[in-house]
C-alpha cells in the first residue's frame, strides 16, 4: 500500500506543513523511536485515509498518538479515526505530551511491549497453525 495513493490534492504539502510545524514532544519522540528501534521505519505525519497519523510504522502496522492537552475534547473524532485505521489494519497506541516529556524511556518501553506482544501472536498463531497441520497429517 502506497500512502500517497488516491489522496487528495495537498496532502503532500499538509503532511510536509505538519511535521515542519511538529511540536516538541512529537519530535522527541521521532528521534527515541529511532534510536530505540533502528531497524524499523518510522514515518512522521503521514497519511492513511483522511487522516495522517503522527508516527507511522508500516511495517509494524503500528500508529503512535501524542495527545496535547486540548485533545481530551476529541473522543468522538479519536473514535471514528481509531476504527477506520483498525478496519485498515492498523493498531493504535496513545501518549500524552507529558507522558512523552516527562517519562520518554517509559513510553519506548511501553512502545517496545506493543511490538513484542505482537510478536508473541504471531508466534502463537504460527504454532498453533503447525500443531493443526501435524494433527491432519499435513507437513507444515
Amino acid at each position: 500500500m502506497r500512502l500517497y495513493d488516491h489522496q487528495p490534492a495537498g496532502t503532500v504539502d499538509r503532511a510536509r506543513s505538519l511535521r515542519r510545524g511538529a511540536p516538541a514532544p512529537e519530535r522527541r519522540l521521532l528521534r527515541a523511536l529511532r534510536a530505540a528501534f533502528p531497524h524499523l521505519k518510522w514515518r512522521h505525519q503521514a497519511p492513511v485515509g483522511p487522516y495522517f497519523a503522527d508516527m507511522l510504522c508500516f511495517s509494524e502496522r503500528l500508529v503512535i498518538e501524542v495527545d496535547g492537552d486540548t485533545h481530551a475534547d476529541a473522543a468522538p473524532y479519536d473514535a471514528r479515526r481509531d476504527a477506520m485505521l483498525r478496519q485498515a489494519g492498523f493498531r493504535t497506541i496513545r501518549f500524552t505530551n507529558r507522558d512523552v516529556m516527562q517519562n520518554i524511556d517509559g513510553v519506548v518501553a511501553c512502545i517496545s511491549f506493543s511490538l513484542r506482544e505482537k510478536e508473541g501472536a504471531y508466534a502463537q498463531h504460527g504454532e498453533a497453525e503447525g500443531a493443526a497441520a501435524k494433527e491432519k497429517g499435513v507437513a507444515a
